[in-house]
């Protein structure tokens, strides 16, 4: 009866780690992950090539004056919604984002795991809080995306690894090497200083531009 109670003690606290850990990368949910995530990126890339009303490439923003050479130099989006804002965040702006972040759909997480993410429950704007994030402080692909949209405009970003976090595993977010993340993201507003307002008043306006 004791060796019982011993035995079950173990087990259940081998399941209360599991449970802490459940969000933690294992090598059967991410096995031959590099190829899988390049598979994955390359065919979504083929599709908005194909597909122009609905996706958009937008090559990497430090490759702005170069030529994009492969898919990888590259962010792909999926307009989820048009926003009806003038102008776009520059690098040295701060911008007030919704978002969710996650990698591609594997074994566990068909729709692929959620890593990061500004509002709990379903996408209400009403009731959804930004987040405040500075443009140049962020991976290239989600720097490149900011920099193109709106205000209003939220879109899906499919980002290569190699505009994410690279061959190496994040040590912020666990997030495995070579993963494809992918970001459901509206842009609110961004900050610029010394941005002027309408002609008829002379002061430069320092604050958030929301429209």
């Amino acid at each position: 009866m004791n060796k019982f109670l011993y035995f079950l003690i173990l087990l259940l606290g081998s399941l209360g780690f599991a449970s802490c850990t459940e969000t933690k990368e294992d090598l059967a949910e991410f096995g031959d992950w590099q190829n899988r995530n390049e598979t994955y990126f390359t065919n979504i890339y083929q599709k908005a090539k194909s597909d122009t009303n609905d996706y958009k490439i937008i090559r990497d923003w430090s490759l702005e004056k170069g030529v994009a050479t492969s898919p990888e130099d590259n962010i792909v989006v999926q307009v989820l919604n048009q926003g009806v804002g003038s102008g776009c965040a520059l690098y040295t702006d701060s911008v007030r984002v919704h978002y969710e972040a996650r990698l591609i759909p594997s074994a566990t997480y068909t729709s692929g795991y959620v890593f990061n993410k500004t509002w709990s429950g379903d996408y209400n704007l009403a009731t959804m809080h930004p987040a405040t994030l500075r443009v140049s402080a962020l991976v290239d692909g989600m720097t490149t995306a900011l920099m193109h949209m709106h205000i209003g405009d939220r879109w899906r970003v499919y980002i290569p690894y190699q505009l994410g976090y690279g061959t190496t595993t994040s040590t912020s977010t666990s997030i495995p090497a070579y993963s494809t993340l992918i970001f459901d993201l509206t842009l609110v507003s961004y900050y610029r200083v010394g941005t002027q307002v309408p002609s008829n008043q002379a002061k430069p306006f320092i604050g958030w531009i929301e429209d």
